[in-house]
């Protein structure tokens, strides 16, 4: 009987050495150059895996909270239950640092109501390009490609695009829904400085938003040569006491001839957005 334990022990013990083992064996990796010799190549098709999509913080299971409290938009109360495991939220451990999204008090009111109407307010359902740092982890594909001295990121997701500066052109002269990023190299990490983000995207489907004052630095370091450290630092002084930070993993779609597909979503929710328009209301 006493054995049992002593072997639990042991194999924890096993466990945490190989671990340990991996996180060093990360620590150390070096990845093959890119055009140039002189950076990283971060070439190829990525995706990230995970709840973040959902909610960015940890949360446990739960209903959407619009189909809770339909009627709200296209879904009436009677149609509501249709959604069943469809509409619910899958649990999370979170990718927040400190498990918290710092929000000032009528920030936080604001994202408890983005939840509670998420059906009416997601920009994503209207096929709205998603923004940074969101379209990083939505659950699509997208693909880095890096030449010498130029970067452009393709996502699946609505056919989304970011073409990246090399040097600093000075403020974004607009708000744009993907925003005005500029490359830098901290080492191996490909940094990211995002500005001039659109305040109508959200960062999540748990109704988290942000201001037209949102500041993002993004970070993407190779950590084996299938996956990729991505962090986030997040600044926004309209809606958060400080600034922020997320971090998870993205991985390299290895599918042979895997490939960036079109997505066009605005097609699917045409009649959505116009339909109460129509001169004969569709059954």
């Amino acid at each position: 009987m006493r054995k049992k334990p002593l072997l639990t022990t042991v194999l924890l013990t096993l466990f945490t050495f190989q671990l340990s083992l991996q996180v060093a064996a990360d620590s150390d990796y070096k990845a093959p150059r890119g055009p140039g010799g002189v950076n990283p190549d971060l070439n190829g098709i990525w995706q990230a895996l995970g709840e973040a999509h959902f909610d960015l913080e940890r949360h446990m299971a739960r209903a959407s909270m619009a189909l809770r409290e339909a009627p709200l938009g296209p879904v009436p109360a009677k149609r509501a239950v249709a959604f069943g495991a469809v509409g619910s939220v899958p649990p999370g451990l979170g990718v927040v640092e400190g498990g918290k999204i710092p929000y000032k008090a009528e920030a936080l009111k604001i994202r408890d109501e983005n939840r509670k109407n998420w059906l009416d307010r997601d920009p994503e359902i209207k096929c709205y390009l998603p923004g940074v740092p969101r379209a990083t982890y939505m659950p699509y594909p997208f693909q880095i490609l890096q030449g010498d001295k130029d970067l452009f990121i393709s996502y699946q997701y609505a056919s989304a695009a970011r073409s990246i500066y090399s040097e600093d052109p000075g403020p974004a002269p607009i708000d744009t829904w993907m925003g005005q990023s500029v490359a830098s190299w901290d080492g191996d990490t490909l940094v990211l400085d995002v500005t001039g983000l659109h305040p109508g995207t959200w960062l999540d489907r748990a109704g988290n938003h942000h201001s037209d004052q949102l500041h993002v630095i993004e970070r993407y370091t190779p950590m084996g040569p299938n996956h990729l450290k991505y962090e986030a630092t997040i600044e926004d002084p309209q809606v958060y006491t400080r600034p922020w930070k997320i971090s998870l993993p993205l991985y390299r779609r290895m599918e042979a001839d895997f490939q960036i597909l079109d997505f066009k979503c605005v097609e699917f929710v045409e009649e959505l957005l116009y339909g109460q328009w129509r001169r004969n209301p569709l059954d």
